[in-house]
């Protein structure tokens, strides 16, 4: 089984966004896949909880925010959505579950400080050795200087990038709607599609 967590301590940054489009395309690809929530909004259980039963099957896994059970043994792929302040107990118990760690930053200064932190305690802990970590910038406008300012920090990571989300609508009305990028047809999404393209590589171990 594959295990994707999506965590950054700071809340608000896209971690629901990320953790269930990561899901519609676990699902688009006819894989077994269910989808955790320890955030306290629950965001992404309220999208599962939307999603129209003609769409593809993406399963709950139930997880107890204080405490991290494995996933239903019938996944394949698993995605956890993990909370805003996470770290200690709660951090090392994701570390045990994870194989993949993707980690949402958006360009301002607060984010992009708090997930230094974030990394440098993911790299103090035995347990990251070998768990694969990727980047995704968030909300991004390439126009602006905090987009440069985020490609900077990035930089200096050495960690991989996996892509450059922007700022649209369309993963609004899709959440409402319980569904992801990946319940369309390509050509309505073709701009966002483009955007995963690295993510979705990773992803599959590419």
């Amino acid at each position: 089984m594959t295990v994707v967590a999506v965590a950054n301590p700071k809340g608000g940054v896209g971690k629901s966004t990320l953790a269930t489009n990561i899901a519609g395309y676990y699902a688009s690809r006819g894989h077994a896949v269910v989808l955790g929530d320890v955030d306290r909004q629950q965001s992404a259980r309220l999208w599962l909880q939307q999603r129209p039963a003609a769409a593809r099957p993406i399963g709950a896994w139930d997880v107890e925010p204080d405490r991290f059970d494995k996933p239903p043994k019938h996944a394949t792929h698993a995605v956890l959505d993990t909370p805003a302040g996470l770290h200690g107990w709660r951090l090392k118990d994701m570390l045990k579950l994870a194989d993949r760690i993707i980690v949402p930053l958006q360009p301002s200064v607060f984010d992009i400080f708090a997930t230094r932190q974030f990394l440098d305690e993911l790299a103090a802990h035995r347990r990251s050795a070998g768990v694969p970590i990727g980047i995704v910038g968030m909300r991004v406008d390439a126009r602006t200087i905090a987009a440069d300012k985020l490609h900077a920090f990035v930089d200096s990571l050495g960690l991989p990038v996996l892509g450059y989300l922007r700022d649209t609508q369309n993963y609004i009305h899709l959440a409402a709607h319980g569904l992801s990028l990946f319940d369309l047809s390509p050509g309505r999404v073709a701009r966002d599609l483009e955007q995963w393209q690295g993510i979705c590589a990773w992803l599959d171990g590419a």
